[in-house]
């Protein structure tokens, strides 16, 4: 029996093949260039190369048809090689060159006029089509160097690379800052400024000669130098050769013309600098219009990207509405609905592009802040988004000593997606997180979180993991979540607290459950009565909403449920209403707890709120606790008689008779304080001996006026160099966190952000929107001049229209 056929080739035929057509493909590089009439400079239009004549006119482009002819004839011999027909196929594109079968349509010549002046290019069909960012002032992205391109980069001036840990090579040698800066026979420094460093090759190259330099004869003007051990010698040659020199006259009598606005044709440039105006102007609208939805919260796109067309989305009606008192951009607006332009900058890209850079802006001069600061605290809380995504919240805490006088602030840095919650994933995208901020986590001097057990773990707690990195870094519990835990505590140890608070619930789950229900109420009470609240779970202090809505309406809720009774068809209903009346409304003790908890809620409430304050220190929260402390025993001597007075009166009033339906003696379980023993921190930021005397010193000195802690803070500023350690004693003390409310306020803006209609939004989209709409007040000290001018510097073909946008 003869052996079957094969029918697939081997893997090593393949790779025959495939080796065949990479070479074919190679020695077509630059086939093309002879069957091409050049009568000017070459340039790169949607991958295909154009010969351009000086004056924008036409342009000749010849290919003869033989050309494709043989490309399709070595094609398919490359196909035989494989003898399967299964390999065998069409090769669409071919190195250096563009599409075959575009080719054979192109036997003839033809003409292409194009805008070289005008950004928005040759009319086309298809818009928000956006060219990939890359770094303008990076030689190596600069390729083929034209005048506007020329322009751009003298206008704005090399870009040096400062705060970079440049890179080892094979040798172990690397590019250092000295390099910059070029030391004379009298031992003074003159700046290399045309010594300019490109990241992505790890090469450096001279700025004037790589732009003004006719012939690529040294490395430094063409594919740029790397021999880190003889750079210094080669730069010294360079910058003594003739050649440097001249381009380097070149390069400065040109900054001199641009900044003069004095180049060889004024008007054209005159002609340039209007079409750049009117593109400036439109991209500050464009700017208004992020900036206003975003600080508000407000989505951006709708059912439609087009403009003038029914839900197209707050962002491109909002540019509707400027534009008819805005007429450049209604000029814009209309060219884009004729299709007269291609670059439209009201896409979803350029949208996500403006507000990452505004949220990076404002989140670099957070971290600059920090820096300035040294000591900082962190702020940890996780909630779950629509998606029933965790998202965590991370907000520092720090004396910003940059303004005067110094004032504490808490800054939101972003939300962390988290799909790990034990306390070892949390700590791993913590740490993560600091490091891309540039953070040092040994300059952390506290942590607050709640009392999760993830966070607050002694052993594999979050707080744990990072005091095993930094023992420096105190933790203390949130005051207000700590306050929320001792009112549970305390309510679920007496029965009747308990009992009187499900009697608050159920008197508003019966009328809320119903609008014919709670329209009786609403009538009772009046146009102008209190509301009633439900009872909140994890935000103890907020029931004295629900309290004060009873105690102050307690007649006119009686009322309500007798009208209930007689009037409503529905047994379960009036059993209800029954119940509520005969065993509480007309119970004196349920008074008496109504006037009690109504007293203890408030003054709760009231320190529960000072401490959420974003200034709030630890010596003001001291002082809180320690005053609520002395009511609740002044109330336990004489709140209680009180109370009972006032219960009576209100019982009175209501006709009811004051007194308890029973009496028994109830025993009150006994609660034993654990004195927690303090950890002693191993190292410290300041000498102690040092301290206690300038605290001694300080205590003389100190003006009689000042008594609080933040005030004693800005007199140290003025002192910083009398009292050193006191001075930074105070601010690590001001720098400890007291709550996680900032953490929690985050999240106010995470559902308002992240909603049911925009659940697919992308995380940066998410932070980006979230930091702006958080921190308002330094987005709003912004220049729009300076993100357009990042925005510019994307790109070539931006560069090219935005070449000076200042």
């Amino acid at each position: 029996m003869p052996p079957l056929k094969r029918k697939q080739s081997s893997g090593c035929q393949n790779r025959k093949i495939s080796k065949k057509k990479e070479e074919f493909k190679k020695s077509l590089v630059g086939s093309l260039e002879k069957y091409v009439v050049r009568t000017s400079e070459t340039i790169v239009v949607d991958n295909v190369n154009v010969a351009i004549t000086d004056t924008g006119g036409n342009v000749n482009r010849t290919v003869e048809s033989n050309t494709c002819e043989n490309v399709d004839q070595n094609l398919n011999e490359i196909n035989r090689d494989g003898n399967d027909a299964h390999v065998a196929g069409n090769v669409d594109t071919v190195a250096g060159g563009g599409d075959v079968n575009e080719l054979n349509e192109n036997n003839n010549s033809v003409n292409v006029n194009e805008e070289v002046n005008d950004m928005d290019g040759c009319t086309a069909t298809e818009f928000n089509m956006e060219e990939p960012n890359q770094d303008i002032f990076d030689p190596k992205n600069w390729g083929k160097i034209d005048q506007k391109l020329i322009d751009f980069l003298v206008e704005n001036g090399p870009r040096r690379v400062e705060d970079y840990d440049f890179p080892y090579d094979k040798f172990g040698k690397r590019f250092s800052r000295k390099h910059y800066t070029r030391k004379m026979a009298n031992r003074e420094k003159q700046d290399r400024r045309w010594l300019v460093y490109s990241v992505s090759l790890d090469k450096v190259f001279c700025f004037c000669c790589k732009l003004f330099k006719k012939d690529d004869s040294t490395q430094l003007a063409d594919i740029g130098f790397d021999d880190w051990n003889n750079l210094s010698g080669r730069l010294q040659k360079h910058e003594m050769s003739i050649e440097h020199k001249e381009c380097m006259r070149m390069w400065i009598h040109l900054e001199l013309r641009l900044k003069k606005n004095e180049t060889i044709d004024k008007l054209v440039q005159g002609q340039i600098n209007k079409e750049k105006q009117r593109f400036i102007e439109i991209m500050d609208s464009v700017m208004d219009g992020v900036m206003y939805l975003a600080k508000n919260g407000l989505a951006f796109r709708g059912d439609s990207d087009k403009i003038f067309t029914r839900n197209n989305g707050n962002f491109l009606s909002f540019m509707e509405v400027i534009a008819k008192h805005d007429p450049m951009l209604n000029i814009h607006l209309q060219r884009i609905v004729k299709k007269e332009t291609r670059y439209n900058y009201l896409s979803h890209k350029i949208q996500n592009e403006l507000i990452s850079m505004v949220a990076d802006n404002i989140k670099s001069s957070i971290v600059k802040k920090i820096h300035t600061a040294k000591y900082y605290s962190i702020i940890l809380d996780c909630t779950p988004d629509i998606t029933h995504q965790d998202q965590m919240s991370i907000v520092v805490r720090c004396v910003d000593v940059s303004q005067i006088p110094a004032k504490v602030e808490e800054f939101f840095l972003g939300f962390l997606k988290v799909d790990d919650s034990t306390g070892e994933g949390l700590f791993s995208e913590l740490e993560d997180a600091l490091k891309k901020l540039n953070l040092n986590i040994d300059d952390i001097r506290g942590q607050g979180y709640d009392n999760g057990s993830n966070m607050k773990g002694k052993e594999k707690g979050v707080q744990n993991r990072l005091l095993e990195i930094n023992p420096r870094a105190f933790y203390t519990p949130c005051g207000c979540h700590s306050l929320n835990r001792m009112l549970y505590d305390m309510a679920k140890s007496c029965e009747k607290a308990d009992s009187f608070f499900g009697t608050v619930q159920c008197i508003y789950k019966l009328f809320a459950a119903s609008t014919k229900r709670w329209q009786v109420f609403k009538k009772k009470v009046g146009s102008k009565g209190l509301t009633l609240k439900p009872i909140s779970d994890t935000r103890w202090e907020c029931r004295v909403e629900s309290v004060k809505a009873i105690k102050f309406q307690a007649p006119k809720i009686r009322k309500a449920l007798i009208h209930l009774i007689k009037t409503s068809k529905n047994n379960e209903e009036k059993c209800i209403a029954q119940g509520i009346l005969k065993n509480h409304m007309k119970n004196f003790e349920f008074f008496l707890g109504m006037v009690i908890w109504y007293d203890l809620l408030s003054v709760v409430n009231s320190v529960s709120k000072s401490l959420q304050a974003k200034d709030m220190h630890m010596g003001d929260a001291i002082e809180h606790i320690k005053m609520l402390v002395s009511f609740f025993k002044e109330y336990r001597d004489n709140g209680f008689q009180a109370a009972l007075v006032e219960a009576k009166q209100i019982a009175v009033d209501m006709g009811i008779s004051p007194k308890f339906q029973e009496q028994r003696v109830r025993k009150r379980k006994k609660h034993f304080d654990d004195d927690a023993s303090e950890e002693t921190v191993p190292d410290s930021d300041i000498d102690g001996r040092d301290l206690y005397t300038e605290l001694k010193i300080m205590k003389r000195t100190l003006p009689a006026e000042i008594k609080k802690l933040i005030e004693v803070l800005h007199y140290l500023q003025h002192l910083e160099a009398c009292y050193p350690n006191a001075w930074v004693a105070y601010r690590i003390l001001l720098t400890v966190p007291v709550t996680v409310a900032s953490a929690e306020r985050s999240f106010s803006k995470l559902k308002l952000i992240k909603s049911y209609l925009r659940s697919s939004m992308l995380q940066e989209r998410l932070n980006g929107l979230a930091m702006i709409a958080i921190e308002i007040t330094i987005a709003e000290k912004i220049d729009y001049k300076s993100i357009i001018r990042e925005f510019a510097s994307k790109n070539t073909r931006r560069v090219k229209v935005f070449r000076r946008t200042l």
